[in-house]
């Protein structure tokens, strides 16, 4: 075990001194660029606010202020926050120098479904306010369209094309390579947990009966939303949605104005035309002025306090009651550490218990996007939940999964808010250990011995497969943890555990399926989140909102006091910096970190909508 976390710490750190040295040069140039930079970005008058995707909606803000530079295309842009998103939608409604909303998504930035889902309940509540909102695109893709479709007019490129198919779920499997390196993964899963799919593809090479089960159902909720919100905004039924992707009718851009899922094909020429109709002038050139979400963004200061473990003496200065939003976003895993992807238990559970000590903090909104991870490092969150709990309102605020691990750290809450497309649930547990002694010594002519003072001192490896006794523990271990899990939903739910066994066994929900079981209260998003923990403290409208970030690593704090920490006047961005050492290593280190007791759904779910 450890010198496979060696191996894979050394390989990361490898990478990461490569892409260190090419930073520097990157910060040398960005410094002499900084001279140079444009002021920051303002909207003229009669503005459009264009929602492009132009930047990446992350959930929560980024741990390291480095964490934008996007090595693979040496893009400098900077990832914006669903909550920054949301704040802008609502602003721009009451702003007069925005006249309407543009959807015309042709940025190269991600966003999750369920975080699209909360834009466009925002920009639904953005039209109550009577400003436009219009939709053009030259292809859309379906979770495009999906936003899309919000618009009072959806216009497509004529020679365009719109995808709706339906929403189908795609996993991976590892069982035939792990056969062709010779090596061997045992797996310890209660009985009880058919669903607990996460650990198939080890050994597996399609889908168990109930797993296959389960992400039908889990696509059919997924797609009877996306049909449920189109059908309303577009008046069409349900049904003929359905059909038309079953019967693949869409294959013309002329299918879809014929269909009724767009308005018209235009230009787009044309779409300034409309702009014209709605009362959107021109400048000298003949040109509408147009903001991105980024720009406005940037033009406007949605931020709120943010707060690490060693400045929270930043809230004294504030005299209004607080409510602290904490992110839980990533693998949870054990230790005390501060990295983009993952939850370390430790560091979480400082966080929770800082905003419990916290007098003038009144409540809390925690925001889970999550897939689990370490059942002990869940345990540690927990107690922290619980103790936070007891002393001021908690709100879980689910995005695109809060599911096994994510669920566990989830249960101690007055109020759980989830999107419909959410994934939560897998109340289940695992144990995995990776053999690879036939790996080593067939491969690569690796042998491994011991000498102990018993055999049961000598602990479980990847080097030798198990002993009866060390499997029986392990399995006591298993059976331990689900019964301490499920143990707790239902405390935290209030549920009787007969009714959590029927339906945990390891199964993943969406959000509108988890609401039907009882494992959430209430569909919502952010927002809904956000004031439900203000109603529940009592606190009205008059509150600030203050967020947790990570404190600075001594490198950061070094470049920052060098004038090297890249603000987004120039926008140096390394969002796929992570990302970029993660493709190098994830795939194989999922197998090595997934080994002893795991509360984990499986993370690697193409989604394919």
């Amino acid at each position: 075990m450890n010198f496979w976390k060696i191996f894979f710490a050394s390989l990361a750190a490898i990478v990461f001194s490569s892409l260190v040295t090419l930073f520097f040069f990157i910060s040398a140039g960005a410094g002499f660029m900084a001279s140079f930079s444009t002021p920051p970005v303002t909207q003229p008058t009669n503005s459009v606010l264009y929602i492009d995707f132009g930047e990446n909606v992350i959930d929560a803000p980024m741990k390291s202020p480095m964490s934008s530079i996007d090595i693979m295309n040496m893009n400098l842009s900077e990832p914006i926050t669903l909550r920054e998103v949301l704040t802008a939608i609502e602003k721009a409604a009451t702003d007069s120098s925005i006249k309407g909303i543009c959807i015309r998504i042709d940025g190269l930035g991600t966003v999750s479904a369920a975080n699209i889902e909360e834009m466009r309940v925002a920009i639904e509540r953005f039209k109550e306010s009577g400003k436009f909102v219009v939709a053009y695109d030259d292809i859309y893709t379906q979770v495009e369209y999906y936003l899309a479709s919000v618009a009072d007019e959806v216009l497509l490129q004529p020679e365009g094309s719109l995808d709706w198919r339906g929403v189908s779920l795609t996993t991976m499997f590892y069982k035939g390579l792990i056969d062709k390196l010779d090596a061997d993964v045992e797996i310890f899963r209660p009985s009880v947990c058919r669903y607990k799919s996460a650990v198939e593809p080890f050994f597996l090479t399609k889908m168990s009966k109930e797993n296959r089960k389960q992400m039908e159902v889990i696509a059919h909720s997924i797609w009877q939303t996306i049909c449920e919100d189109v059908a309303k905004s577009r008046n069409i039924g349900v049904e003929s949605l359905q059909q038309m992707a079953s019967n693949n009718v869409l294959v013309l851009s002329e299918d879809a104005v014929k269909y009724q899922l767009v308005d018209r094909l235009a230009y787009e020429d044309e779409l300034y035309e409309l702009f014209d109709s709605y009362g959107v002038e021109r400048d000298a050139q003949g040109h509408h002025h147009k903001v991105t979400l980024g720009e406005y963004i940037m033009a406007n200061d949605f931020s709120t306090v943010t707060v690490n473990v060693d400045n929270s003496y930043a809230l004294e200065f504030i005299d209004k009651p607080l409510v602290a939003v904490i992110y839980a976003e990533g693998d949870i895993v054990d230790g005390d550490l501060y990295m983009d992807g993952q939850i370390y238990g430790t560091s979480l559970a400082r966080e929770l218990r800082q905003a419990r000590l916290d007098e003038r903090t009144k409540a809390v909104v925690v925001r889970v996007n999550s897939p689990g991870g370490s059942a002990l490092a869940s345990d540690v969150v927990w107690r922290e939940m619980s103790l936070l709990q007891q002393t001021k309102p908690v709100v879980i605020s689910m995005g695109d999964m809060a599911a096994s691990g994510g669920y566990y750290i989830s249960t101690p809450a007055d109020a759980i808010y989830a999107d419909r497309l959410t994934l939560t649930g897998s109340i289940g547990v695992f144990g995995m250990m990776l053999n690879l002694e036939n790996t080593l010594r067939n491969k690569i002519g690796i042998t491994v011995d011991v000498a102990a003072t018993s055999a049961a001192a000598v602990a479980p490896t990847p080097f030798s497969p198990m002993s009866n006794q060390q499997r029986e523990a392990i399995m006591k271990g298993v059976d331990r943890v689900y019964e301490v899990f499920t143990g707790k939903v239902a405390e935290g739910r209030n549920m009787d555990i007969e009714d959590v066994y029927n339906i945990a066994e390891g199964r993943v929900w969406t959000g509108s399926d988890a609401v039907n079981i009882g494992l959430v209260d209430n569909i919502g998003g952010f927002t809904e989140a956000l004031s439900a923990a203000a109603n529940l403290a009592d606190l009205g409208n008059n509150f600030t909102i203050y967020e947790f970030t990570a404190p600075l690593t001594p490198f950061e704090e070094w470049m920052k006091g060098m004038g090297l920490m890249l603000s987004s006047s120039y926008g140096i961005d390394y969002n796929v910096y992570q990302h970029e050492i993660n493709d190098i290593v994830t795939s194989a280190k999922r197998l090595i970190d997934m080994q002893g007791i795991q509360a984990r759904v499986a993370s690697d779910i193409d989604i394919n909508m």
